[in-house]
């Protein structure tokens, strides 16, 4: 008897405690919420840092890279977040005067220029260059891109942007680059031809 009490362990109560603060979910966004995709690509990202000695094309990091239209203002930008970390690496409205230009040799990557990139959540005046798996996918954002600095240039000329408070420094921008780097844009494309978008093309395009 002695050793069956032994071995009879005791009931531990289940007590319940109620929290003293209750917390609300916190819902997440990403600021995209209010926005259409009217593209989205897989890319490598490259930026051309006039810092360096010598200056060089530096890697921005490999993603989706989206074109997207606020529904309220009209405004169009360009979102590029890296894999896994979804780290943005390109954010910036596409303006008129926004010019695409393409890399000596190669029909997959492009370069242009804008004054006002937020990627580092400061505005930087950035040369960027996209370089893609695919030549169907670079015509396919040149497509989409063009189309967006026409629309852009056809609202601005009717006035039907809406203003955004939170966002006139950005539209204040025209798109160019008054300080451009000492190389030529034929340099800073042929310096391109030896990037290469390592991950497989899969991606999707939505209107």
């Amino acid at each position: 008897m002695a050793d069956e009490k032994d071995d009879h362990e005791p009931e531990s109560p289940d007590i319940h405690f109620e929290p003293l603060v209750k917390l609300s979910l916190i819902e997440k966004k990403t600021m995209e919420e209010d926005e259409d995709v009217l593209l989205c690509l897989r890319a490598k990202l490259f930026r051309y840092d006039v810092d360096a000695e010598p200056k060089e094309w530096k890697e921005r990091g490999t993603g989706d890279c989206k074109i997207l239209k606020h529904r309220r203002t009209g405004l169009i930008r360009i979102l590029m977040r890296r894999d896994k970390t979804l780290k943005i690496c390109a954010n910036h409205y596409i303006y008129p005067n926004m010019e695409l230009k393409p890399n000596c040799d190669s029909d997959r990557a492009w370069v242009w220029s804008t004054t006002s990139d937020f990627a580092d959540e400061e505005m930087k005046e950035e040369v960027l260059a996209i370089r893609f798996a695919k030549a169907e996918s670079a015509q396919k954002f040149k497509s989409v891109f063009d189309e967006s600095a026409e629309e852009m240039k056809t609202a601005m000329k009717n006035k039907t942007l809406i203003e955004d408070n939170d966002e006139d420094d950005e539209k204040e921008d025209d798109g160019v680059v008054n300080t451009k780097p000492d190389a030529s844009d034929t340099e800073l494309a042929g310096q391109l031809k030896d990037l290469k978008v390592e991950d497989a093309d899969n991606s999707t395009s939505e209107k």
